[in-house]
C-alpha cells in the first residue's frame, strides 16, 4: 500500500480473496514476528529543515483492522533498530449511539472512495476530495482516478493545501465516530540486540559487521495478550421503559396517596355523623325515661278544687302528735 511516508506493507490483509489468518493461542510467539534491515546506508541525506525533515532511524507500525486503511503518518508507532520489540495487542470493540442520543454514523454508510466508514477512511477520502478541487490532481497515497501531481504541483499546491487545510480550514473535514469501532490497545517491551553470544553467528549469516547489525536490524514480534477482547457500549442515559416506568409509579403513588385520603375523609365524616346519631339518640332516652317516671306518679290535687268528703274528728280526744295529725 502506498501512505505518505511511500511504500508500506500490509499484513494479513484479506485482499484479494486472500483467506485471513488466525491463531490458537495468545502469547510471544504466536503471531507476527520480522526481522527488517533497514539499510540506513540508503536514507536520503538531509539538505535543510523541513517541516516534514525525520531525523530518526527505524520503522513506523499500525495495528488496524483490515476494514480500517492505514494512516501510519498519525497513528502509527516507531521501532527503533539494534532492539527487539515486544508488541502485545488485545482487541476492544466500541459502540457508540446514533442521534439523537449520540454522534455516532453508521458504518454500512460508505464514503465516495472506501466501501466501510471510518475515522481514517473518512480523513483520507476528505483530504482526497481537497486537494483535488484545489489542486486538479492527487498525492500518490490518495485513492481515485485523478492524475496523480507533479513534483511542482506536489510542492507548490499540494502540500500548501494540506497545510492550510489542517490549520485553518478544519470544519472541512468533520468526521464522527462510526457507530461500530475495533481498535487494538499495545503494550510495547524492548530488549537489546544482538547479544554477544548471537552476534557472530548473524555476523556469518548476513555478512555483516556488528556494528552494522546493531545499527540496522530490528526484530518485530506482535502477538495477542490473549484470545478474548473488551467490549465497550455506550447505553442511553434515560429509555422509554424507564421513562414509562417512573411515570406509572409516580401516578400509582400519587393516586393511591389520593384515594387514601378520600377514604379517611369519609371516615371521618361517618364516624362524626355517628357520633351526632348517638348524642341524639341518648338524649331522646333521656327525655322518654324521664316522662315515664312523671307519669307513675298520683297527680297532685289542686287547692282551688273543693273538697267534698268529711273528716270526723272526734272532739272528746285529745290531739295527738303531728305525723298522727298528718296521718
Amino acid at each position: 500500500v502506498f501512505t505518505k511516508y511511500g511504500k508500506c506493507y500490509m499484513f494479513n490483509s484479506g485482499e484479494d480473496g486472500k483467506p485471513l489468518l488466525t491463531t490458537v493461542k495468545g502469547g510471544t510467539g504466536n503471531g507476527l514476528e520480522i526481522m527488517l534491515d533497514i539499510q540506513q546506508d540508503e536514507y536520503l541525506p538531509i539538505w535543510g529543515e523541513t517541516e516534514e525533515t525525520t531525523f530518526e532511524a527505524g520503522v513506523k507500525v499500525q495495528i488496524h483492522s483490515q476494514s480500517e486503511p492505514p494512516f501510519i503518518q498519525e497513528l502509527g508507532f516507531g521501532v527503533a533498530p539494534g532492539f527487539q520489540t515486544f508488541v502485545a495487542t488485545q482487541e476492544q470493540r466500541l459502540t457508540y449511539l446514533p442521534p439523537p442520543w449520540g454522534e455516532c454514523r453508521s458504518s454500512e454508510m460508505g464514503l465516495d472512495f472506501f466501501p466501510v466508514y471510518s475515522i481514517t477512511a473518512c480523513r483520507i477520502d476528505c483530504e482526497t476530495r481537497y486537494i483535488v478541487e484545489n489542486c486538479n490532481c492527487r498525492m500518490v497515497h490518495m485513492p481515485g482516478d485523478a492524475p496523480f501531481c507533479t513534483p511542482e504541483q506536489h510542492k507548490e499546491c499540494a502540500e500548501p493545501a494540506l497545510g492550510l487545510l489542517a490549520e485553518k480550514d478544519s470544519n472541512y473535514c468533520l468526521c464522527r465516530t462510526p457507530c461500530n469501532l475495533t481498535r487494538y490497545n499495545k503494550e510495547l517491551s524492548m530488549v537489546k540486540i544482538p547479544s554477544k553470544t548471537s552476534a557472530k553467528y548473524l555476523e556469518k549469516k548476513f555478512n555483516k559487521s556488528e556494528k552494522y547489525i546493531s545499527e540496522n536490524i530490528l526484530v518485530l514480534d506482535i502477538f495477542f495478550e490473549a484470545l478474548n477482547y473488551e467490549t465497550i457500549e455506550q447505553k442511553k442515559a434515560y429509555e422509554v421503559a424507564a421513562l414509562l416506568g417512573d411515570i406509572g409509579g409516580q401516578m400509582g403513588l400519587f393516586i393511591g396517596a389520593s384515594i387514601l385520603t378520600i377514604l379517611e375523609l369519609f371516615d371521618y365524616i361517618y364516624e362524626l355523623i355517628k357520633e351526632k346519631l348517638l348524642d341524639l339518640l341518648g338524649k331522646e332516652d333521656e327525655e322518654r325515661s324521664h316522662d315515664e317516671n312523671v307519669s307513675t306518679c298520683d297527680p297532685m290535687p289542686n287547692h282551688s278544687e273543693n273538697i267534698s268528703h268529711s273528716v270526723n274528728v272526734p272532739l272528746q280526744t285529745a290531739l295527738g302528735t303531728l305525723e298522727e295529725i298528718a296521718c
